[in-house]
Formats: C-alpha cells, structure tokens, sequence
C-alpha cells in the first residue's frame, strides 16, 4: 500500500464523489437556516418559466422569498455555458451545466448581495442529475469563491433538509394546483400561438391568467371547486381568441425534462417550430410527476420492496390522477382544442415494447409520451436529449426502430444538445423533419 505523504492534504487527491469520507472535507455543505428565511431570497433555476412563477408565488405564501432566475434566455445563452465550462468538468452532463452555469452567472452579476441568497435544486432521488447535481453544484461554488451560499436540496426522498426550508402539507396542495394551472396554460399556448391573428395575444392572456392565479394563491387558501371554475374560465378564454383556420404541422417533443421543457437547455426550440410553421405538442410536468410516483408501486410489483409504501404511493397517485383527468375534462367540456392525453391510459402502451422496470432518468415514460403523440395525431416526433446521456440514449433513440415497426407512418428526429452541439446543425435536421412531415400531409 502507498504511504500517504505528510505533506498531503486531506483529500487532496481523493475522488469527488458524494459517498467518499473526503468529500466532506473537500466541500462543507452550508445549511439554510430559519434565521435565513428571514433574510435570504431563494433563486430558483429556469426550466418551465410560467409553471415556475405560479410555484414561485406559493413558497411566498409561505413566507420565502423567491425568484427566477432568467440569466441565459433571450438569446444569451453562452454566457451561462461558458460560466458552467469554467466551474464544472466539461463531460458533465448539458443540463446540469447549465443550471450550474445560470447560478453562478446570478452571482456574479452584481444583482444580488451574495450574502443573503440562497439557491433551491430540485431533486427526484433517482440516478444522474436527480441525485448528484446537488454535489456538482457545491464544488463549482467553492471553486468560484461562493462557498458560503447554501443549496437547497427540494426533495421527497430524505436526500437533505434544511431547518430553514420545509415541505409541509398545507404547501402540497396549492402546489398540485401550480402544477396543473401550469399544464393547462402550457396545453392551450401551444394550441392557439401558431394560428393567432393578432401577434403575441396567446402570450398576453397566459400572463394575465398567470398574475391572476398568482395572486388568488397568495391571498387566501383557494378552495378546489374554485380551480375547477377557473379552469373552465380559462379554456374559454383561451378558445376566444382569435385564430387562423390554416392546417399546420404538429410536432410532439419528449426527451430528458430539462432539455425538454426548457429554452435554455433546448435553444429555444418550441419558438423555432412555431416559427417554422409547426404547432408543439408536449405532455406536461403532472406526467413526469405521476410517473414518479408510480414507480415505489412498480418495485413493490417487481421486487417485492415495501407493501406499506406502495400503498401510500397508490393513494396520492389516485389523487393526483383525478386531478389531471379533472382538469382534462375541463378542455373537452369547454371547446374544440385536442384534448391531454390520460397518463393511465399512455402507461398502458408501453406493453409489448419496453418493461416497467426500465426506470432510470425519463425511463420508459419517453417511450410512452412518444407513442402517446403518435397515437393523439402528432405523428412527428423531436426527442431531445443531451449528449451521452446513456438512459435517453436507451429509452428516446435506442426505441426509435421498436416504435417504428408498429407506427411506420411517424416521422422521429432525435436531436443532441451539448455545449459543444451547434445550433445550425439541430435545425437543419428539425428542418428535414418538417419537410417530410408536410410531404405527407
């Protein structure tokens, strides 16, 4: 065995693993305080901007002070890269680059007293980015000089806590509600925005409908039979608008859930669709959240792990369950737009094409969403993921032939992003793609 040098630090050459005793000594985590609470606003990463205001407004409710963070939108995109490139080795996965990068970008700006923030990362407890990004993200800000900002790990799997930042019960449920009000308004943007006749009214009544359910959760406790009026509300609002009658091609997007739900991970990819011509269509965050829960039930099923949590995870997946088809429901009854699919229903296509058990990352959820458009009409069909990424690359890609075999009319283009992808190449394959689509229409 080697002699350790005297002169060696502790750590010093040790892995940077999360599990290694040295990683204490080489990163000391900073815990959010209830002192902080008082003091610290809480940055929040860009992913799904409007999904991410209403949340947003329900952690000020219960009295955090939060923000979004914007660094890296509209088109500055390279700062945040080259910021993540500076901080974080260069094969770690895009998307946790750039959340990396977008944090230390805002604290470098100058807009914050780095002192008195705090930085919030969601985590599912599973593998890649939902566990480890956490550890990523904590050497970056030693090495940038911000060691003393503390990370918020937002959790359900006993990860981490921190005395300052608890999930409660009283929070959950408006939470569920943000979700939802998220979806719909994400549902209806996409189908009204590429046929408005007066430019930019589908993103004028998304924002007046958001500030409006940010403002009823922040004022007073919203009964479930008011969301329920809202939702019809909405959808007859959004249907009112004016439109073009025009056919126009429509391209499902799945994929890793940042770079799929994210501007900033994507390159903006639902503007360039929309300004090609295209109608998106995407599954919303409820799925990925369902497909979640549903998996405690899967390893009950598969592996005989707790009958006692499975149980639980039945529950609060009925209930969640209830309130998608609830707020599907809402669309039908109220206009002519297509309808979000039934997450129990799409679960249910992957029989013959890929096992429940394939769970790691998006897992077979990527698969199912992907058939799932097929099956509502939107037979083309972008799976974004970033580069290397080995579950997507499986799940996405590696199911393309599969899913072929039994829909061959679908057109699927599956697109990489990474730091070094470049932006032109991407689009002139969604090009191709849309090409072939309107040479079957």
């Amino acid at each position: 065995m080697k002699k350790k040098k005297e002169s060696e630090k502790p750590g010093q050459n040790a892995c940077s693993c999360a599990m290694c005793p040295a990683y204490e000594e080489e990163v000391k985590r900073v815990l959010f305080t209830e002192e902080m609470r008082q003091t610290h606003t809480i940055l929040l990463p860009t992913m799904l901007p409007r999904h991410f205001k209403i949340i947003s407004a329900i952690f000020h409710h219960f009295g955090y002070n939060t923000e979004i963070l914007d660094d890296g939108l509209n088109g500055d995109s390279r700062q945040v890269i080259e910021a993540g490139l500076a901080n974080v080795h260069n094969d770690t996965c895009y998307p946790a680059l750039l959340i990396i990068g977008q944090m230390l970008t805002a604290l470098k700006s100058g807009r914050y007293d780095t002192h008195k923030v705090a930085l919030l990362l969601p985590q599912t407890g599973g593998g890649c980015r939902a566990s480890n990004y956490i550890f990523l993200a904590r050497k970056a800000l030693k090495k940038a000089g911000f060691e003393y900002v503390p990370i918020i790990s937002l959790n359900f799997s006993g990860l981490e806590d921190n005395p300052g930042f608890k999930i409660t019960l009283p929070m959950l449920r408006p939470a569920m509600y943000g979700i939802l009000y998220g979806d719909l308004l994400m549902w209806l943007v996409n189908q009204c925005k590429p046929y408005e006749v007066e430019p930019g009214s589908t993103e004028k009544l998304a924002d007046e409908w958001s500030d409006r359910i940010v403002k009823q959760l922040e004022a007073k406790r919203i009964s479930y039979r008011a969301v329920r009026q809202n939702y019809a509300q909405i959808v007859k609002d959004f249907a009112a608008l004016p439109k073009t009658g025009e056919k126009k091609v429509r391209v499902g997007i799945v994929g890793e859930i940042f770079v799929k739900f994210s501007p900033l991970g994507n390159n903006d990819l639902e503007k360039f669709l929309i300004d090609e011509g295209a109608e998106t269509v995407m599954a919303g965050l409820l799925d990925f959240i369902l497909y979640c829960i549903v998996n405690p039930m899967i390893d009950f099923k598969l592996y005989g792990f707790s009958r006692k949590t499975a149980a639980v995870y039945r529950l609060v997946y009925r209930y969640a369950l209830k309130k998608q088809r609830d707020m599907a429901k809402a669309v039908r009854e109220n206009s002519d737009f297509h309808v979000p699919g039934d997450f129990e229903k799409t679960r249910k296509l992957i029989q013959g094409i890929i096992g429940e058990g394939v769970k790691m990352g998006e897992g077979w959820l990527l698969t199912a969403e992907m058939m799932e458009l097929i099956e509502s009409g939107a037979e083309n069909v972008v799976i974004t993921q970033p580069f290397g990424c080995l579950p997507n690359h499986i799940v996405g890609k590696g199911m393309m032939k599969p899913v072929k075999e039994r829909y061959p009319h679908a057109n699927l283009v599956a697109i990489d992003y990474d730091s070094g992808a470049t932006k032109i190449n991407q689009e002139n394959r969604l090009k191709l793609m849309l090409a072939n689509a309107r040479l079957k229409q």
